[in-house]
């Protein structure tokens, strides 16, 4: 058990420290993941929390997740914008399966800094949508951000199409150092409760 606080520690702090980015020009937005906000609603015991936070003018994402208590082994995670309707789940994924995104596991965490003047960073057919170059991509997506029409979803075996996700929300003020430590212990304890209340099902 202590190896599993250790690791949910460790997660908590890549979101916080995603979301800390001291970027000029960055937007920060965050969000928390269950099975209850994907289409078709779940019942998933997974919870996962995300902080993206995203300069378009230095063309740099930074991107922090954790998750822990998913029913089947992760396959993929995408980010995908945009769409007005929490109700949709066709929304256009903007990204190919996150590099790196870590792959058959329940529980995990996740840190990737995106480039996006790449094209290799977007998805195609979100890039051909936008006018086919990187600029209108990220001008479409940072507006995503902005009206709270992106969202980040895990799928696992258990659920092909997506077992938990969150849309993401725009970070109003930056915390004082006290409230990120705060977060740093509060991110940890969702993440434990959530895994004890699997194990006292099963």
């Amino acid at each position: 058990m202590k190896q599993h606080v250790r690791n949910w520690a460790a997660a908590s702090l890549l979101c916080i420290g995603a979301a800390a980015a001291g970027m000029a020009n960055a937007a920060t937005h965050t969000t928390i993941l269950t099975g209850a906000k994907e289409v078709p609603a779940n019942s998933s015991p997974g919870i996962g929390a995300a902080a993206i936070t995203f300069d378009p003018a230095a063309h740099v994402l930074e991107l922090g997740v954790a998750f822990a208590g998913l029913l089947g082994q992760s396959t993929a995670a995408h980010i995908h914008c945009c769409t007005a309707d929490p109700g949709d789940g066709l929304a256009g994924a903007i990204t190919p399966s996150l590099t790196g995104f870590p792959l058959g596991v329940a529980t995990g965490a996740y840190s990737h800094t995106f480039d996006t003047s790449l094209a290799a960073t977007w998805n195609p057919l979100f890039l051909s949508a936008h006018g086919g170059t990187t600029a209108g991509a990220e001008a479409a997506f940072f507006a995503g951000l902005n009206a709270g029409t992106a969202y980040l979803n895990i799928h696992s075996m258990a659920a092909p199409d997506g077992e938990i996700r969150g849309f993401f929300a725009p970070v109003r003020a930056v915390p004082e150092p006290a409230s990120f430590a705060m977060l740093g212990l509060g991110v940890p304890a969702v993440l434990l409760l959530a895994r004890r209340r699997k194990t006292g099902a099963t």
